[in-house]
């Protein structure tokens, strides 16, 4: 019976790939380099070549699961669409006014990103729909046609973006607008607020919206290309998009909702990791996914990662359900170069998969985290199972153009460049913890991508967290989170209500949301099993500017939400663990309802290929953990570390997709899991 599903995460140097079979849990992994000037040609090139690895038949493909990066580069890199925008009148200037925070607070030469639709591309329409829904001022049938005239006069766009005040109240306006669109001008994408992000704040609201319709044609495009080509390698596969919420939609929702994927590989890789973390029986954990080009860490607890609903991405506002990834241009890539105040600086900028790091040999030549591991002796000479060999001398002679400046030797210059990326680290993770209120020694830490293992010893012990856990494939750990993740839909419902009294209108707005969730599950979830879905409150003091999301736990199938006590304590326990004090006394208010709707997809545990023990060193290199002198470091394979192998550092631990580095202060053993912990000594 075919039953493989296959997923594919596309990063900034490398793409992967990983196949578990449903019926007997067969793990087959792939990585191949990634070819940023178009993403899809790296995926079915390695679709092709892990099917000529393994003998897996397209045909036997059922689902194809792809975590993307276009996106967020096009956001990154501003190649999106040009773009209108059809707001109420006298409030075409509110995307630029925003939030009239400085993206520098301490740098008052830095300006705000100019938005992304230039100000005589937003028009007005004379309409208002107030405070509670209701029509102030109706939009008129020859205003419609006067827009549409302006529109068709103007210069020629390929999407339009439609964000009109308290349209998540009652969306009849946007939604006569965008009809009107669409008849008269076919070939332009149009997004509205109302079905993007239907909820209060019209910042927050317009800039989604905005970011959506800019995104339209080249996801869109690229979407419609690559599920294609998957038709042509996989015909009888579904094809899901990984969302930023940490679930899957299919490719339609994606085409029609592009910004949801803004966080789509990263938050994969988290999802990969709780279920990693799950097979060593531990909840609590903090990510540090280290790829070529930036570091991504979420916080974990009790299995659950956290979800955040407004994000800044490259300078734009998101308001979408997002996990809370923190993320940082430090990765593998990134270059090393001497700043304006004479002293070393690491990132943001990085080579990416082309030209690479120097020690690829690829014709980059700058210093790079991957040069800098080279020359300490950290990385093997053959990485991706020998699908890349690493040039040393090339290396030394990247590190050497950064070293000669500071007067310093190449060794010296080499530890300064991992110090200062695990810095970096250190402080992305103190954003997603400490800053939190969360204990970062109470966590375990899980490293996982590329780069992951080179550089956890080291930042988990400048947090003093004790605990280090190696996945079994840490490299493939985003691709094998897009097999483990559920379908999602999520939903959202604004209600402003003092908590106080009765709920009858709280009520109603779950009952409505709950039908909306029924009917995705009816539409969407087809195959899949387990159909459930979690309520959350936004809510907060009266007087607060910004809520809370509080989980609601509902008995059996009943639409009604618990008595006003026992929600509130909810908000009393949420506002303690975040900020540390809580007032019983003060009113709270509730502001928004959603559901996030899920069903679960056939699911297998992976069964990987059993270590051939006994476990024996392959070499001996000279590593440096100090400037002083080299430490002859053993080397082992991975696949010969059995369950419950243990040793003392220093070592290095080889395997496809991963390099992992136990310092002469740390110990490590195999756990039944046949995941790695390390055990960090802190003085």
């Amino acid at each position: 019976m075919p039953d493989w599903i296959v997923g594919v995460d596309v990063g900034g140097t490398f793409t992967d790939f990983s196949a578990r079979e449903v019926s007997t849990g067969a793990v087959h992994i792939h990585k191949r380099p990634s070819t940023p000037d178009d993403p899809s040609r790296a995926i079915l090139d390695g679709v092709r070549e892990l099917q000529e690895k393994t003998g897996i038949a397209g045909e036997d493909i059922v689902r194809f699961a792809h975590g993307t990066t276009v996106a967020t580069n096009a956001l990154l890199q501003r190649k999106g669409a040009a773009i209108r925008m059809v707001t109420t009148k006298g409030f075409r200037d509110l995307v630029e006014i925003g939030r009239q925070v400085r993206p520098l607070i301490y740098d008052l030469q830095e300006d705000a990103p100019a938005p992304l639709v230039s100000r005589s591309n937003r028009l007005e329409v004379l309409e208002r729909i107030g405070p509670s829904g209701e029509a102030i001022i109706e939009l008129t049938d020859a205003e419609i046609s006067r827009l549409i005239a302006e529109l068709k006069d103007g210069p020629r766009v390929e999407s339009v973006a439609v964000c009109l005040l308290f349209s998540f109240l009652n969306p009849s306006h946007e939604q006569r607008i965008a009809a009107a669109i669409r008849s008269e001008l076919p070939e332009v994408y149009v997004s509205i607020s109302s079905d993007v992000q239907p909820e209060f704040r019209e910042y927050e609201r317009f800039s989604t919206t905005l970011i959506n319709a800019f995104l339209q044609p080249e996801v869109g495009r690229y979407m419609e290309r690559l599920k294609r080509a998957v038709a042509g390698v996989a015909p009888n596969a579904k094809f899901g998009i990984f969302q930023s919420s940490g679930g899957i939609m299919s490719v339609d929702k994606a085409l029609e909702f592009p910004v949801r994927t803004a966080l789509s590989g990263p938050a994969a890789g988290v999802v990969g990791a709780a279920a990693a973390g799950a097979k060593s029986e531990m909840g609590n954990l903090i990510t540090l996914d280290i790829g070529g080009t930036s570091t991504d860490v979420c916080l974990i607890r009790d299995g659950e990662t956290e979800i955040s609903h407004v994000r800044d991405i490259a300078g734009f506002r998101i308001r979408l359900p997002m996990v809370g990834i923190n993320t940082v241009g430090a990765g593998g890539g990134s270059i090393a170069h001497i700043g304006p105040d004479g002293l070393m600086k690491v990132g943001p900028d990085s080579a990416g998969a082309v030209p690479g790091p120097a020690c690829y040999g690829k014709g980059g030549d700058k210093p790079t985290v991957s040069d800098a591991n080279v020359v300490l002796g950290r990385l093997p000479v053959s990485l991706a199972g020998g699908g890349l060999m690493i040039d040393r001398d090339k290396a030394l002679a990247a590190v050497r153009k950064i070293a000669e400046p500071l007067g310093i030797s190449e060794l010296k210059a080499a530890l300064g460049i991992c110090g200062i990326v695990s810095s970096n680290m250190t402080r992305a993770i103190r954003a997603v913890s400490t800053e939190k209120g969360h204990d970062p020694r109470d966590f375990a830490l899980m490293p996982f991508g590329g780069a992951g293992g080179l550089h956890a010893a080291d930042v988990a012990r400048s947090l003093g967290i004790e605990r280090i856990v190696i996945p079994a494939s840490p490299g493939i750990l985003c691709a094998e989170g897009l097999i483990e993740a559920d379908l999602q839909e999520n939903f959202v419902f604004t209600a402003r209500t003092p908590l106080d009294g009765a709920l009858d209108a709280l009520n109603e707005g779950v009952a409505q949301l709950d039908e909306q969730a029924q009917r995705w599950i009816e539409s969407e979830a087809d195959g899949a099993s387990d159909a459930y879905r979690i309520l959350t409150l936004d809510m907060r003091y009266v007087g607060q500017n910004y809520e809370l999301p509080v989980v609601v736990e509902r008995l059996g199938n009943s639409s009604d939400l618990p008595a006003v006590d026992i929600l509130k304590e909810a908000f009393f326990d949420a506002h303690l663990r975040n900020y540390g004090h809580v007032d019983r006394d003060a009113p709270v208010e509730i502001v928004n309802i959603r559901m996030r709707a899920l069903a679960r997809l056939a699911q297998a545990r992976p069964v990987s290929s059993v270590p051939v023990g006994p476990a024996t060193a392959s070499e001996y290199h000279d590593v440096w953990f100090e400037e002083d002198n080299p430490v002859s470091t053993p080397i082992y394979p991975r696949n010969t570390l059995e369950a419950g192998f243990a040793m003392r550092g220093p070592a290095i631990i080889t395997q496809f997709d991963s390099t992992t580095v136990v310092p002469p202060w740390a110990s490590v053993a195999v756990d039944s899991a046949l995941n790695l912990i390390m055990e960090i000594d802190h003085a």
